[in-house]
């Protein structure tokens, strides 16, 4: 069986918490979803800062 690969990308500043949590709850869903073995789900989480990301022609960082 083929590992599964999952990129997440999200705005930085969550807790070390949120994303570990993130990172179980993926796995899970992905292992129930595909009937992948949860060892073989790889998660990659890319934080991008406000000043990468931009919505409307506006970096986030812009807006206060």
């Amino acid at each position: 069986m083929e590992m599964p690969y999952v990129t997440v990308k999200m705005l930085e500043g969550r807790t070390e918490e949120q994303k570990k949590a993130l990172v179980d709850k993926v796995t899970a869903a992905v292992s129930e979803t595909v009937d992948a073995p949860k060892e073989k789900i790889v998660v990659f989480i890319e934080e991008m800062s406000k000043n990468h990301y931009a919505v409307g022609g506006k970096r986030l960082s812009d807006e206060n």
